[in-house]
């Protein structure tokens, strides 16, 4: 899936500011039920709130994986994981493209940081992707906030 979109990053930033505020852990169950017929903006939704729900717990990473038919959605903080409902198939594959296009990462592997202005401030993540043939992953990791 493929996503020539200039603006994605700047719609990523748009719809967390949309959502900041909000109750992350039950919107983001709402939205990994919901279906829509734009599949790119369900996957900034659900992307948004999963990076909002994140910063909130003061973690340090959050994880998309899938392999084979299988995808999991985790915060980890410290020794703790907490277990977000994960998205439809087709809004994980769009997650992915729209992390890949922001940050030009064409390779099955690969990383890079990747700034967030939230509001009147900014925080810089580094991202990785990797793709096999039955799975792929994608980490966010966050600084240490406090």
């Amino acid at each position: 899936m493929e996503i020539h979109d200039p603006n994605l990053h700047l719609r990523l930033m748009e719809m967390c500011d949309c959502y900041l505020g909000t109750d992350y852990a039950s919107t983001i169950q709402k939205v990994a039920d919901a279906r829509s017929a734009d599949i790119q903006e369900d996957a900034l939704r659900y992307l948004s709130l999963a990076l909002l729900f994140t910063l909130t717990e003061e973690a340090r990473q959050l994880s998309f994986k899938r392999k084979n038919d299988k995808i999991t959605v985790t915060i980890k903080h410290d020794d703790e994981k907490i277990a977000l409902r994960p998205p439809a198939r087709p809004v994980f594959d769009g997650i992915i493209a729209i992390m890949r296009t922001i940050l030009h990462l064409e390779q099955d592997k690969g990383g890079l940081p990747l700034t967030l202005g939230l509001k009147n401030d900014r925080i810089e993540v580094q991202v990785k992707v990797e793709r096999a043939a039955d799975r792929e992953t994608l980490k966010v990791k966050f600084p240490e906030l406090g």
